[in-house]
């Protein structure tokens, strides 16, 4: 389309709006309006919405480009999906979309697109059952907007972003809040990329979903962070999942997952850091865990018993209250915590390393008694850290036939934590902020014990170098 086109066709819309609200701007406008501006435009032509509140639910038939960044509010009136998309090779950007019908029946949403190749970006989406909706809509690409979900218990609320049998797909660079899941069912080869999801049920939730690739999402406070079901051959690399807790609380969960990487990713103050339910599934599978941070979480790594084929190597668990666990009785013996003589950082290791390689000299073998009673009964985690998990350990160290099977076995633990590059700058609990954090209690610290040392007459610390 040429650009005196474009003009015109800008000009037109501006005169209808004009006319319809007095030129103030601020009256309601039917979104017929809109549409009839869509019907009387060329395929590809590009519609630079004027400012304005355009009431209604809209449907495109026809290759466009809608831009609502002039200052275009699309507003439902709460009744029905606000624009439903069923041309291919549309575009919508900057808009501002808002007030879905809350009725779960018809599940309104947003922008719903039933086609090819569309391009969903940068538009704000607020009191919206579901946020942008695809079905057997390939090839699509839903960057960088912002959605909330109406404020609803979360049993009623619907999915930020979902895709049904919807492949090749790129979403990346979306903020969602509020919501149920964002959810990718029978939708192959995607790019889920820089995306937060806060305040909601699952932030990213797969369903028989394969040959994806899912990088740098920042995924936090929801129930879940990502939960994976029966699909395989996914990549899960850096990442960060902090302070899921709800019912499950996984950082990240697996089940019935085959050829599953998880690499590069911080899991940190989740309930679980990685659960493990029957993945691999297949005998000829594997997942393969590295250079993943695992810390502060109640449970660094939790599996059902029957979790086999897992390989885990350059892993940091720290300070997890348990380091790992199985569901009821069973070991986690049929995986492999260590590859090529690397194994995993382990905070709660008591072994040494006389020769300096950076390798325990002695294996890794968790033996909790207090783990083992947590396994069978889960309600004594009210004892966590209290004076009856330090007596049944002490009684388990004094009368060695009490002590349980070791959990797992990891014959090459590192000596000292690996270094874990984030690759999400400046959020959650690590990064910058936290390097600052950390350096500031160090100084304390020292500051502390030079000055006890003062007082008592004892040399001060030595915090450098001596030539």
């Amino acid at each position: 389309m040429s650009p005196p086109r474009l003009t015109i066709l800008i000009s037109i819309l501006a005169t209808v709006v004009r006319s319809a609200d007095g030129g103030t701007g601020n009256t309601p406008i039917p979104v017929s309006v809109v549409a009839e501006m869509i019907d009387n435009a060329e395929q590809g032509d590009a519609i630079l919405v004027p400012a304005g509140i355009y009431e209604g639910n809209l449907i495109i038939r026809k290759p466009i480009v809608l831009d609502g960044s002039a200052g275009a509010i699309f507003d439902g009136l709460g009744e029905g999906t606000v624009i439903e998309v069923l041309a291919e090779q549309v575009t919508i950007r900057g808009c501002v979309i808002r007030a879905t019908d809350e009725d779960v029946t018809g599940e309104p949403a947003a922008i719903r697109v039933i086609a090819a190749d569309a391009t969903i970006e940068s538009n704000t989406i607020d009191d919206a059952l579901f946020g942008i909706d695809l079905r057997e809509a390939p090839n699509a690409v839903i960057r960088n907007n912002t959605i909330a979900c109406k404020n609803l218990e979360p049993g009623r609320r619907g999915d930020g972003i979902r895709l049904w049998w919807s492949h090749g797909c790129t979403v990346e660079g979306n903020t969602v809040r509020g919501s149920r899941d964002m959810v990718f069912w029978y939708s192959e080869d995607l790019r889920i990329d820089r995306n937060t999801v806060t305040d909601s049920r699952y932030g990213l939730h797969f369903m028989y979903s394969h040959d994806t690739v899912i990088e740098e999402n920042d995924l936090r406070s929801n129930s879940v962070g990502i939960y994976l079901m029966y699909s395989n051959r996914i990549t899960l690399r850096g990442n960060r999942l902090t302070n899921n807790r709800g019912a499950s609380g996984y950082g990240v969960g697996l089940k019935d997952c085959d050829d599953i990487i998880i690499a590069g990713n911080e899991l940190l103050a989740n309930r679980v850091g990685v659960y493990l339910d029957n993945s691999p599934s297949s005998v000829d599978s594997t997942g393969l865990f590295e250079s993943n941070m695992v810390a502060f979480n109640e449970v660094g790594l939790l599996a059902t018993p029957n979790t086999h084929g897992n390989v885990f190597t350059g892993n940091a668990f720290v300070e997890n209250e348990e380091p790992a666990a199985t569901h009821g009785r069973g070991r986690l013996v049929s995986n492999d915590f260590a590859r090529d003589g690397v194994g995993n950082y382990w905070s709660d290791y008591a072994g040494f390393d006389l020769d300096g390689d950076g390798i325990g000299d002695v294996a890794y073998e968790p033996r909790s008694l207090f783990g083992a009673m947590l396994a069978n009964e889960p309600n004594l985690r009210l004892f966590v850290h209290s004076p009856a998990q330090q007596a049944i350990e002490f009684t388990a160290r004094a009368l060695p036939e009490l002590r349980p099977e070791s959990t797992l076995i990891d014959p090459s633990p590192l000596a000292s934590p690996p270094r874990i590059n984030s690759a999400i700058a400046g959020g959650g609990i690590g990064g910058a902020r936290m390097a600052v954090l950390a350096a500031t209690l160090l100084s304390i610290a020292v500051a502390c014990i030079a000055a006890l040392g003062f007082e008592r007459g004892l040399p001060a610390p030595q915090t450098g170098v001596r030539s």
